[in-house]
């Protein structure tokens, strides 16, 4: 059967697609690029917030119109959203034919493979997941990258998230697993693998021989065809000196610091449970740019949480254009159904909100802008994630991780799809930076 496998949600949700891709080809069935030409249709939801709920549920019922016009016969949905709200989804969305939650694989290629359909919702309890002892992986794309997770779950709790509530307890993937899942993608042209989980910091817990996040990394690195490594999402309460003097270091793996840091007010801090306080986490910023030129700080911040007053704000505001980030995303805060913040008292309207977000991205933005300008004249390495047909390359410096940061647009010589390339910096266009290609 043609099947099309419909990416929603973060990069491990996408990992998680990729392995059901890979089940359901291993069953005798064929992937297909283009939902129009597809037989069945796996819809992977993302849940973690209203607008990512809306999306799913959206992308559902719109992708269900192929059932009248066109060759699709089933559509299933899988991922946060189901494992959460399955049987709700089945109850109110006729066009659905079934729903899993994570690490249904062997449930899913079941549900294709028979002919008859049994509309009812599968989950597994996260304890009993297996899925992270990978078996096998589909490759969709011809990029130089790949996401590789190295964990799931999380046990930090913080009063706004309900990863928790659909992602289970944290648990660490087994290096054995981990480390023939890296070698298969660099077998498979993949030369920059990005790390992801809920919290790498926490990564090792549960495992012998008392792993590590460290010792980890040392293994990745000596993957001959691997040249970046990128670990994202470092917890800040839980990010240690040793982890922030290696990532420093001149290694495989980029000094690239992913720090979600959520607010900087102590009292926000506090009502989201986060176990940091502003003092900490500005000696965590002083280390990481200890070494002048080396780090890439990036960082995600949280907008009109439950009590933030003007004050709170503005002190958030104050510190953003004291610190300077290399790289910043901002969300507004989004009640999630189970959370403890839902509940708190001092919701803050949306409209303040958004013009708290729009504030705080302007700022940004002409941070992010004078950053780049300073980059013109100097030279930097990129890897190459894409050609045209008439040369154009585009590519990414060791600071910008896919899809969340900036690009680099790159003219001259003979550029390939994962070359490594020494550029010049010709001009930059707020976030667009051009350059040519340095002969080596």
């Amino acid at each position: 059967m043609k099947f099309y496998l419909h990416k929603l949600g973060c990069p491990k949700n996408d990992v998680d697609a990729d392995y059901i891709s890979a089940r359901l080809i291993d069953e005798g069935h064929l992937p297909v690029a283009s939902p129009d030409d597809a037989e069945s249709i796996i819809v992977n939801t993302c849940g973690f917030i209203l607008p990512a709920k809306e999306e799913s549920i959206n992308e559902i019922l719109r992708l269900g119109q192929l059932k009248k016009q066109g060759t699709l016969q089933r559509l299933y949905a899988t991922g946060c959203l189901t494992q959460r709200y399955g049987d709700e989804m089945l109850d109110g969305m006729p066009e659905l034919d079934g729903a899993f939650g994570h690490g249904a694989l062997d449930s899913i290629a079941t549900a294709v493979t028979n002919k008859t359909i049994s509309r009812k919702t599968v989950r597994i309890e996260s304890r009993k997941l297996g899925y992270l002892s990978w078996r096998d992986r589909y490759i969709s794309d011809g990029f130089p990258y790949s996401y590789l997770k190295i964990s799931d779950g999380c046990d930090r709790a913080c009063a706004y998230c309900a990863i928790p509530l659909m992602r289970g307890k944290f648990r660490s993937r087994p290096l054995d697993s981990l480390l023939r899942e890296a070698e298969f993608l660099a077998r498979n042209g993949k030369r920059e693998l990005i790390l992801v989980s809920q919290e790498a910091t926490m990564y090792g817990y549960g495992l012998p021989d008392n792993m590590n996040v460290i010792k980890m990394l040392q293994e990745l690195e000596k993957i001959d065809e691997l040249k970046w490594i990128r670990l994202m999402y470092l917890y800040p309460a839980a990010l240690s000196e040793d982890l922030i003097d290696y990532l420093l270091e001149d290694n495989k793996t980029l000094p690239y610091f992913d720090l979600p840091l959520q607010h900087i007010s102590d009292s926000v801090l506090t009502a989201m449970r986060r176990r940091v306080d502003r003092d900490r986490i500005e000696r965590l910023i002083e280390r990481i740019r200890s070494k002048t030129g080396r780090a890439t700080l990036r960082t995600t911040f949280i907008v009109g949480f439950p009590g933030e007053t003007d004050a709170d704000f503005a002190e958030l505001v104050d510190f953003t254009q004291q610190i300077g980030f290399d790289r910043m995303g901002v969300f507004p805060y989004s009640p999630e159904e189970g959370t403890p913040a839902e509940q708190m008292s001092g919701q803050v309207p949306e409209e303040i909100k958004t013009e708290r977000m729009d504030t705080l991205m302007t700022i940004q933005r002409e941070i992010a802008f004078a950053k780049n300008v300073e980059l013109v004249g100097r030279r930097i390495e990129v890897l190459i994630d894409s050609v045209s047909d008439d040369g154009h390359a585009v590519a990414r410096s060791r600071g910008d991780c896919p899809d969340i940061d900036q690009e680099v647009h790159v003219q001259g010589g003979e550029l390939a799809v994962g070359q490594l390339r020494v550029v010049h910096i010709d001009s930059a266009d707020g976030y667009d930076l051009s350059a040519t290609t340095v002969s080596t």
